[in-house]
């Protein structure tokens, strides 16, 4: 939407053809239904790339402050919520009413409801047949986002577009999704609804949000961010204890000698975690039955307890795909296949992916914003 009202007020004829019935629908379940529509801290360092730099140019051409200016236009009040993340007060459905004004702006003509069953290509045009319609243009831009949320409607239909016309395809994988745990490990999903503020470590990646124990494993923020830099066979290390400082566990002993382990850990985590892992630890009796060597092991597995996930929940509940078009193939200016003339992807197809908290909406703005001036 947002690159078809860019390409008409530009002054081109445009048809956007979406299956699904209606426009914007990952949108309208995005943040609770609040839509996190971009987050103010937006850098090239926030997004995952086999090229970092790819998304570098079109980040500085269309900003956050940028988006809001819409927003602003429209009226749509909205707030931040946490680490830059900014949400309207009201529904989402507010930013699909905006971007379809600002088609209806651009004179964009639309085809719901119904899938493109084939797409040819020949003496500089290409032609999309949709039913028993055709429809023939110089330009197409594919803009049908990653296979996240099947259920939804989406699908791998952009990757099959890019291998057709022989573009490379970066292994997708479900991204900012919650992580499974099996075997010794499975004591943890009897924590199923506790949450926790913890520092998650997985590869180059770390991040302090909230981790959510499930009946399947880990979840909550700070584990979906870790997720996208999790491989299969990696552990992922968690800090339960960000905010204590080396030798507090000794230092509580020297305090309160009688308190029980379980006890001490009670004062920093909620109880039924704080049971599970002084379990794991297996310091036995109070504080004064331990020896400070033996505590300060102890502080130190709190504060890097390994997690070793045997998968994830997959793109069922994937917020976005990981991988996509590879970016060499891409114009950083246009968003063009450099094989292709006239073929674009913008968006989450394309292999960068954002943090969690409106990354990935403010990608899509500016990705769309770049390819519909060039058009």
């Amino acid at each position: 939407m947002m690159a078809a009202a860019v390409a008409g007020r530009n002054g081109n004829r445009v048809l956007l053809a979406d299956h699904a019935d209606e426009p914007g629908k990952k949108i309208l379940i995005s943040g609770g239904g609040r839509c996190n529509f971009t987050n103010v801290h937006t850098a090239p360092d926030r997004f995952l790339s086999a090229n970092p730099h790819f998304a570098r140019s079109a980040l500085a051409r269309y900003t956050p402050a940028d988006f809001i200016a819409l927003v602003d236009g429209y009226r749509i009040a909205w707030h931040e919520k946490t680490l830059g993340q900014l949400f309207c007060d009201g529904s989402a459905r507010q930013i699909v009413t905006m971007l379809r004004n600002e088609c209806a702006g651009g004179g964009v003509d639309w085809s719901l409801g119904r899938p493109v069953d084939e797409i040819d290509h020949a003496d500089g045009r290409f032609s999309v047949r949709i039913g028993r319609d055709t429809a023939v243009a110089p330009k197409l831009v594919i803009a049908t986002g990653g296979p996240s949320i099947p259920q939804m409607g989406a699908t791998g239909f952009a990757y099959d577009v890019a291998r057709r016309f022989g573009l490379k395809v970066v292994e997708p994988r479900p991204a900012l999704v919650p992580l499974t745990l099996g075997g010794d490990e499975a004591l943890f999903k009897t924590l199923s609804g506790v949450s926790s503020e913890v520092i998650a470590t997985a590869g180059k990646g770390r991040f302090r949000e909230a981790a959510l124990f499930t009946h399947r494993g880990l979840s909550g923020p700070v584990i979906l961010q870790a997720s996208s830099y999790w491989r299969h066979g990696e552990s992922v290390a968690i800090d339960f204890t960000p905010d204590r400082p080396d030798g507090w566990l000794i230092e509580q002993k020297r305090l309160h000698p009688r308190m029980g382990v379980q006890s001490a850990l009670g004062q920093t985590l909620p109880g039924r975690l704080a049971e599970a892992l002084a379990d794991k630890i297996a310091l036995l009796g109070n504080l004064a039955d331990q020896s400070d060597k033996s505590l300060a092991e102890a502080e130190a597995r709190l504060a890097a307890w390994p997690f070793h996930p045997n998968g994830t929940e997959g793109f069922m509940k994937a917020e976005v795909t990981i991988g996509g078009v590879a970016t060499d193939a891409l114009s950083q200016q246009t968003f063009e296949a450099k094989a292709v003339p006239g073929l674009h992807f913008i968006g989450e197809c394309v292999d960068v992916t954002g943090w969690l908290g409106g990354y990935n909406f403010q990608w899509a703005w500016a990705s769309a914003v770049a390819c519909g001036k060039s058009l």
